[in-house]
């Protein structure tokens, strides 16, 4: 990104040079619109440069996010898989018939 501010600080100020010919107030106003030009752009370009490091520093979170998460998610799977078997509920299961009621044969 450097190499475009000294680019385009040297065509800007090579344009002005050309376009104001000798008169030595009109080259100092092009310089000095040059040298804010050039200004403008290396701000932007350190604030891209930040931007870029922050978007770099939160892919790296969102990526350790997630391994953790595929961590979890695989001792999560292992561990259900040594759970013991389960019986069904003891309410699904019927009492045995009561006998003192169906034997009325033996008074």
């Amino acid at each position: 990104m450097n190499k475009f501010v000294s680019v385009f600080f040297a065509a800007a100020l090579a344009l002005a040079l050309t376009a104001c010919g000798d008169s030595s107030k009109q080259a100092a106003d092009a310089k000095a619109a040059s040298d804010k030009a050039a200004a403008a752009a290396k701000e932007a370009s350190d604030k891209a440069a930040a931007a870029a490091k922050d978007a770099g520093t939160a892919a790296a979170n969102a990526g350790a996010a997630a391994t953790d998460a595929a961590k979890a998610a695989g001792t999560a799977a292992m561990d259900s898989t040594k759970a013991p078997a389960t019986t069904p509920p003891a309410s699904t299961m019927a009492p045995a018939p009561d006998q003192s009621k169906s034997d009325s044969t033996k008074k």
